[in-house]
């Protein structure tokens, strides 16, 4: 996966795969969402999605992708020290980012 001149590969990650639940996929509101709990770490969170791979700490990056219901998504991040982010952002889109 190449994102911004750098490679990443699966082994120098840790990662959640999800499948958007919610009515409406992603869009402004749950990609803020995702990228307020993303803020929180120091390192690199991802999310993947049909092969592109974007900074989910950016609104923007992650609405570059096209990610409607039953869209299936992997969230990773860097470091180790980082999983309770990544299960609660997992969580939050598994959830369906608490729209009804």
């Amino acid at each position: 996966m190449k994102k911004h001149g750098f490679y990443m590969t699966e082994k120098d990650m840790i990662s959640r795969d999800v499948t958007l639940v919610n009515a409406l996929g992603l869009h402004a509101r749950p990609a803020a969402q995702i990228a307020m709990l993303a803020a929180k770490v120091a390192s690199r969170v991802w999310m993947i999605s049909d092969g592109e791979q974007v900074d989910a700490k950016s609104i923007i990056d992650m609405l570059t992708l096209y990610c409607p219901k039953g869209t299936p998504i992997r969230f990773a991040v860097e470091n180790a020290q980082d999983v309770e982010t990544l299960n609660a952002i997992a969580a939050l889109a598994e959830s369906g980012f608490g729209e009804k």
